[in-house]
């Protein structure tokens, strides 16, 4: 039994921000149904390739994308724009505890499925909206996308080299994080209701979640007045704590503290760096940063990326390889916390697809993979004659 068994999520949402969010619930035990527009679905269904193809070797709407963030849910083809569809909905969210959808402010209102009409008619109802800046403020009424939360929110100017252009993340970091901080407010105002039998609205967006996660770069400016710069892989507050160069690749070099430095130059052979009042300490380091990166670097460059691993590792140095995604997935500490899960697929060339797993590990109540990301509108039928189904 999952966490969340027997808890009923009607999931509105499309794209990567609230399908993160309702997967999350799901794996953790939660009952899921994807309501998604019969016209093409949820957006990212024709964001590919790749996708999965179907027994007949053609791809099917299963691109990579979408099943990074739809497993464990019902989809259910329904156009809100009909009077039928909109009472569907409205016959679901009867059976609900939790509605999520990330339409545009006030885009639902037209439908009859907007916070205060469904918190109305439903007072133990939890309803989460995601929006790109959030229900009120000017900018409001602006579409939201990853890319565009990225910018806005700041962390775009402090990532990539510091003479290069601002860059983004590699992922749709700012939509992920997203989901996971709206999970987050769907189980606290979950507690509440169980607690007092009030339902509430919860309004998060894409940028106040990058905001709220430029952490220490965030709270550094807001301290010192300083505004932080970019330094590519260099950290802003501890030194040395970046990527070098090897003689056939990359590490990490980690140095967090004081002792850690001593050992690391004993490593080099640099003891004079240790004892040097320029580096002797972090802030004294930080402060000459542009002067001992270069004395490091071509020590580093001289050795292989296995000598510098094991010989810090020995150290108890603080190091690390920059892998690429195939050693990733190949590694044995992948493998060992189940981080590839296959589930069944039966419509799928080879019977199965193989998505990431859930870093969430319980002593009690696991984390379940009960469905493969569905086929658009693939549980209409089932949904309407039975209702909201039970894992």
């Amino acid at each position: 039994m999952g966490a969340l068994d027997g808890l009923r999520i009607l999931d509105l949402t499309r794209i990567l921000a609230g399908p993160t969010c309702t997967q999350l619930l799901g794996d953790l035990g939660a009952d899921v149904v994807k309501i998604e527009n019969p016209q093409g679905g949820d957006d990212t269904r024709s964001w590919g390739p790749p996708f999965a193809k179907g027994k007949d070797g053609k791809p099917t709407d299963l691109s990579a994308y979408f099943m990074c963030a739809n497993r464990n849910k019902k989809s259910v083809a329904v156009d809100i724009t009909t009077t039928e569809g909109q009472e569907l909905v409205r016959g679901l969210a009867a059976e609900a505890d939790v509605i999520v959808e990330n339409f545009k402010v006030g885009g639902l209102a037209k439908y009859g499925l907007d916070a205060a009409t469904m918190c109305a008619a439903f007072p133990k109802l939890v309803y989460c909206s995601i929006s790109g800046f959030g229900q009120t403020g000017p900018n409001a009424s602006k579409p939201g996308y990853d890319l565009m939360a990225q910018g806005y929110g700041g962390i775009m100017s402090l990532t990539g080299e510091p003479d290069g252009e601002p860059m983004k993340v590699g992922v749709g970091v700012s939509d992920v994080m997203c989901g996971m901080y709206a999970t987050v407010g769907i189980l606290a105002a979950l507690r509440h209701r169980d607690a007092t039998g009030e339902g509430q609205h919860i309004d998060i967006s894409l940028v106040d979640t990058q905001i709220a996660w430029l952490i220490n770069e965030g709270t550094n400016y807001l301290t010192s007045g300083d505004i932080p710069k970019r330094r590519g892989n260099g950290h802003p507050n501890i030194v040395p704590y970046q990527v070098f160069e090897s003689a056939d690749g990359h590490v990490i070099i980690a140095v967090g503290n004081d002792g850690q430095f001593q050992r690391f130059c004993a490593f080099l052979g640099l003891d004079h760096l240790a004892d040097d009042p320029r580096f002797a300490t972090n802030p004294a380091r930080l402060e000459n940063r542009d002067a001992l990166i270069p004395a490091l670097e071509p020590v580093l460059a001289a050795l292989s990326s296995h000598e510098i691993v094991a010989g810090l590792e020995e150290c108890k140095v603080p190091v690390g390889p920059v892998q690429t995604i195939d050693q990733v997935f190949d590694s044995d500490q992948v493998a060992a916390r189940g981080m590839i899960t296959d589930l069944n697929s039966a419509d799928i060339l080879g019977g199965h697809v193989r998505l990431i797993g859930n870093p969430l590990h319980f002593s009690r109540t696991p984390v379940t993979y009960r469905h493969a990301p569905p086929k658009l509108g693939q549980d209409t039928a089932e949904i309407l004659r039975k209702g909201f189904p039970k894992s």
